[in-house]
């Protein structure tokens, strides 16, 4: 299988701090100030798959209008990845994954 390749590249050098969060169990590097999109575009993840084929997808609009870049937490909770922040330990996923209840 062919590596990742990314679907956003930077045409200036970025600055600030580093972040490393999860997704899809894959860690990726990123840095704060950054939206959440721009670091998987960047590492390459697969965000979803069109709903009637196999294509890829990522976020449409890069402005929270289009709902194309909804990504769950392990939390459970789901946000558009390019309104949000990367802040570091993040731990998300393309789809809702079960909740484990604290009583087992």
């Amino acid at each position: 299988m062919d590596a990742p390749k990314a679907q956003f590249r930077r045409v200036a050098t970025r600055t600030g701090r580093q972040a490393t969060l999860s997704f899809d169990g894959t860690t990726i590097r990123a840095t704060t100030g950054d939206s959440v999109l721009v670091a998987l575009l960047e590492s390459g993840a697969l965000i979803r798959r069109l709903e009637f084929g196999a294509e890829p997808r990522a976020g449409f609009c890069l402005m929270g209008a289009c709902q194309d870049c909804w990504v769950w937490s392990a939390e459970g909770g789901r946000f558009r990845a390019c309104t949000t922040e990367v802040a570091d330990g993040m731990v998300l996923s393309a789809e809702p994954q079960p909740l484990v209840r604290a009583d087992g």
